[in-house]
């Protein structure tokens, strides 16, 4: 016995952060992060560092593929 006191205590705290929502500065928690607007940046976002060395049809054996052979007939 004697945790009906300590229980309700717990619950009060547990009810209180639930539903406490402090103002929360999303602008200071982005820069914090170090998040950036991908919008604003210049570059794009996936790059292929390797799209130089291939062609569109070429396979990775160095044979075209199907597709170019019949555009070739």
């Amino acid at each position: 016995m004697g945790r009906g006191r300590q229980k309700a205590k717990h619950t009060k705290v547990a009810r209180e952060l639930k539903y406490f929502s402090p103002n929360t500065d999303l602008d200071a928690l982005q820069r914090e992060l170090g998040h950036e607007d991908p919008n604003a940046a210049g570059e794009p976002d996936y790059e292929d560092k390797w799209a130089d060395m291939y062609g569109e049809g070429d396979d990775e054996d160095g044979e075209e593929s199907d597709e170019d052979e019949e555009a070739a007939k």
